[in-house]
């Protein structure tokens, strides 16, 4: 019996790890396209905005929800965006239950006397959420292309101008750009949340799109084809990401991406650890409920070749990438004392320590996407080193979190879409305390969480009777991660 279970820990243990070795072959992959990638945009049809007959009528979207510390900074930052009068309209879509409904309506009062097209749109539900607001606010837009920033965004002036003219290409649906990070500095938790989104919205987003891979509409940020939306089916509120769903679904049906790596648009990360969980629970759910609703959709259709299909399925997993690592991180421990207790099963070991090359993968890739922004030298690289670790550590501290975000997504489980709450903070002389919309309970994850730290402490002694080291910068790792989560989530300090 001891030993049928030795072999199932072992099956499930090799398993998880060669999807996660699978998934950086996709991400060194996404590199090499990264690296290689020629610019197109010199060549690439443009409106000319010179030319009053070529500009085209633009709305911009904003979805909003009770964002009484951001709200004003907004409409300040939207209204400064330099584009013809008559050629743009801004919606706001306020799905506001507090008092906020009242400020803005003042504040958008206020700027329809400057002249400027701008409407405050409300909903007497939230159906559908922010998928809900944004086809409620699209049946009277006014605009060909729709712009979307969320309440934190703060797009430069000439952001229209940069982004727009690339839709004199017919077949693009959707031009994305980059996130910025207007609180990168503030602490460890918004350093590693930077660090993440820098990777994705170079390493991934780039490599996918330079071949004509699918990538993803990010939420905000961006703009639409109204033509595009309407054609790929309109927002649905099915998911709780329904920007990946409808980015899918456009490019299923041969809608063209385009992602400007060069164009950033500056945002806020959250601060305190309750509203980073939120915010993950919400993207890594979504992800697992796309893979469960698109994935088929992808492998069956007839007009994507087989490597765009190979990425679209690593893309639409990557959230389950949670699952295999926190299985591989449970199970590290058992499999120590396997290893040690049955001699003939050696091999298999030394053979699964090859895996360890998917971290290094993973360094490799990430340290291209980090100097790409932050600069190369010497002491950047030191830096690199530092923020990679911190950062792997504290991914697998959450990856319980995520889990069961990923578990509840793959298995249908509804859950209403929960906003992430806006601080309006950059420097650590202003403080988040206060600040309402926090979530008031402890998750009730801390309690788990608490008692794998302690698991993985084990672990860690664990090598020293049984004389095996090799796993133990993995469960040091693991301890650091579960036990940075938990304390912060239980002081509720970034």
């Amino acid at each position: 019996m001891a030993l049928a279970l030795a072999y199932f820990i072992i099956v499930v243990y090799s398993i998880s790890l060669l999807l996660i070795f699978f998934y950086s072959l996709a991400q060194l992959n996404l590199l090499f396209n990264y690296l290689s990638q020629k610019r197109q945009d010199q060549t690439a049809p443009k409106y000319n905005l010179l030319d009053p007959k070529e500009i085209p009528f633009v709305t911009i979207q904003l979805p909003v929800f009770n964002e009484e510390y951001v709200m004003d900074r907004l409409l300040e930052n939207i209204a400064k965006i330099e584009y013809p009068k008559s050629k743009l309209e801004i919606q706001v879509l306020d799905d506001s239950t507090d008092d906020t409904v009242i400020t803005t309506a003042a504040s958008v009062a206020k700027l329809q006397e400057t002249g400027l097209d701008i409407q405050h749109i409300t909903r007497t539900d939230r159906s559908g959420f922010k998928a809900g607001a944004l086809k409620e606010g699209l049946k009277i837009a006014k605009g060909e292309f729709i712009a979307i920033f969320d309440a934190d965004f703060l797009p430069d002036a000439d952001w229209l101008k940069k982004t727009v003219i690339y839709f004199k290409d017919e077949e693009i649906g959707v031009v994305q750009t980059r996130w910025g990070h207007l609180n990168r500095d503030y602490s460890t938790l918004t350093k590693i949340q930077a660090f993440a989104l820098d990777a994705h919205f170079t390493l991934e987003q780039v490599g996918r799109n330079s071949k004509g891979h699918f990538i993803n509409f990010n939420g905000t940020a961006g703009i639409w084809r109204k033509e595009c939306i309407i054609d790929a089916g309109n927002w649905e509120g099915d998911t709780l990401t329904e920007d990946l769903d409808l980015s899918y679904r456009a490019q299923l049906k041969n809608w063209k991406f385009k992602y400007l790596e060069d164009v950033e648009t500056p945002a806020e990360l959250p601060v305190v650890i309750s509203a980073a969980r939120s915010q993950q629970f919400r993207w890594n759910k979504g992800g697992a409920e796309n893979f469960r609703k698109t994935v088929w959709n992808v492998v069956a259709a007839k007009n994507i070749p087989f490597k765009t299909k190979f990425h679209g399925v690593m893309h639409l997993l990557n959230s389950s990438m949670f699952l295999c690592v926190f299985l591989v991180a449970i199970l590290s421990i058992p499999s120590l004392y396997i290893k040690n207790t049955y001699g003939h099963l050696d091999w298999v070991f030394s053979l699964l320590s090859l895996f360890a090359v998917s971290t290094i993968i993973l360094f490799v890739c990430y340290w291209f996407t980090y100097k790409s922004i932050q600069g190369s030298g010497f002491n950047n690289f030191i830096d690199y080193i530092r923020i990679f670790f911190t950062f792997f550590s504290v991914a697998l501290g959450f990856s319980l979190h995520n889990t069961i975000a990923v578990i509840e997504g793959h298995m249908g489980k509804r859950s209403e879409f929960v906003r992430t709450p806006k601080f309006n903070i950059s420097t650590l002389k202003q403080s988040w305390k206060g600040n309402k919309y926090l979530a008031k309970k402890l998750s009730p994850n801390m309690i788990l969480e608490f008692a794998l730290m302690v698991y993985f402490m084990f672990g860690m002694y664990s090598a020293i009777p049984l004389n095996d080291f090799g796993l133990f910068p993995f469960h040091f790792m693991l301890f650091l991660g579960f036990g940075f989560v938990f304390f912060k989530s239980l002081t509720s300090r970034a």
